[in-house]
C-alpha cells in the first residue's frame, strides 16, 4: 500500500521565518490499552507521562552476538560502498550508519517482524504499523561523534510528511551503554511539547543532515528552556536492553572519547493510519531508503 500524495492540515508548522511559540500536543504517546499487548498498565501509563520506556535483557545474548555479526558484516560489506543507504562520519570517514537494514539483512528483517518487537509497537500506537525507517548505528571508541539535539518528529514531519507523532523508536543497545561512551539523552516528558524550528530546509538536506544535522534544530534558549522544565534521563545498560521512545522527545548524544565503542540497531514503527503525505517544509520528500513509502502493515 503506497501513499496518494495527499496533503493534510499542518498542525506543527516548523522551518519557519522567526521564532514562534511551543505547540503543545494534544495527541497522546500511547494509544493502545494493557489488553492489546505485552506492557501492563502501569508500564503503559509511565510511558504516555515519560515518553520512553527502557527494559532490560530484551533480547539473548545470543542475538546480541547474531546481530552485532551482522553490523560487522555490513559495515565491512564492499558492495555498500558508494551506496546511499551508508552513512560515514564527516571528519574520519568511518562508517556512522546503515539505512533500510531489513532490505539487506534477514536477520534484522526477523527481528522488526518478532512478536516481542512487532507486539509492543502496535500495543503503543494502537494500530497496525509499518517500518517508517531502520537503520544501525556505530559509535567507534575515540572518534564516534554525537548526533545534537532534536526531537525525530520534526524532520519527519517537515522533510517526509508524517501528519502527527503517532509513531515510536525502538534502539536496542548491541553494546553496553555507560555514561561516558556516547549513551542517548532524553528529556522526560518533553514530547508534550513541539518546538518549531527557524530557518527554511535546504535543498537535498539529508544528504548532509545524516551526518551532522543542522537544519531543523532547536535554539539554545529552546533546549535550555525544555532541560529546566523536564531535565534529562541518559539510556544506559548492557548489550540486549531496549529503549522506546516517543517520536517527538526531545534527545541527542554526545561524542565517545572512550575505549568503548557503542553499536544499536534502530527501528521506527509509524501508525498505518498515520500515513505519508506531502512533506510539510521541504521541496520533496526524502527517498525511500530514509523514509518509507510503502504502509503495508508489517506482519
Amino acid at each position: 500500500m503506497t501513499n496518494d500524495t495527499t496533503t493534510a492540515e499542518d498542525l506543527f508548522p516548523t522551518r519557519v521565518d522567526e521564532v514562534r511559540d511551543n505547540i503543545a500536543r494534544s495527541q497522546p504517546a500511547v494509544w493502545g490499552s494493557a489488553e492489546t499487548g505485552p506492557f501492563s498498565a502501569g508500564e503503559l501509563e509511565a510511558h504516555d507521562a515519560r515518553g520512553y520506556t527502557v527494559l532490560d535483557d530484551f533480547i539473548t545474548p545470543e542475538e546480541v552476538r547474531a546481530f552485532s555479526a551482522e553490523l560487522d558484516r555490513l559495515a565491512a560489506d564492499s558492495a555498500l560502498s558508494g551506496d546511499p543507504r551508508l552513512i560515514t562520519e564527516r571528519t574520519t570517514g568511518a562508517v556512522r550508519s546503515v539505512f533500510e537494514v531489513e532490505r539487506l539483512s534477514e536477520v534484522i528483517d526477523a527481528l522488526s517482524r518478532s512478536p516481542k518487537v512487532l507486539d509492543r509497537a502496535r500495543q503503543i500506537l494502537g494500530s497496525e504499523v509499518y517500518l517508517h525507517q531502520t537503520r544501525i548505528n556505530y559509535m567507534p571508541s575515540f572518534t564516534g561523534t554525537g548526533f545534537y539535539w532534536h526531537s525525530d518528529f520534526e524532520t519527519w514531519h517537515a522533510e517526509d510528511g508524517m501528519p502527527i507523532p503517532r509513531a515510536v523508536s525502538l534502539s536496542i543497545a548491541l553494546t553496553d551503554n555507560y555514561p561516558f561512551n556516547g549513551g542517548l539523552m532524553v528529556m522526560p516528558g518533553s514530547h508534550r511539547t513541539f518546538v518549531p524550528a527557524v530557518g527554511a530546509t535546504p535543498e537535498n538536506n539529508h544528504e548532509e543532515s545524516l551526518k551532522a544535522q543542522e537544519a531543523g534544530v532547536p535554539s539554545h534558549e529552546a533546549i535550555t528552556e525544555l532541560a529546566e522544565q523536564y531535565g534529562i534521563d541518559q539510556f544506559t545498560g548492557a548489550a540486549g536492553s531496549a529503549l522506546w521512545f516517543d517520536s517527538n522527545i526531545m534527545h541527542g548524544s554526545g561524542n565517545n572519547i572512550t575505549p568503548y565503542p557503542r553499536s544499536n540497531v534502530f527501528m521506527v514503527f509509524n501508525s498505518v493510519d498515520n500515513a505519508l503525505v506531502e512533506p510539510f517544509a521541504a521541496k520533496a520528500p526524502r527517498p525511500s531508503h530514509i523514509a518509507n513509502r510503502d504502509f503495508t502493515p508489517l506482519r
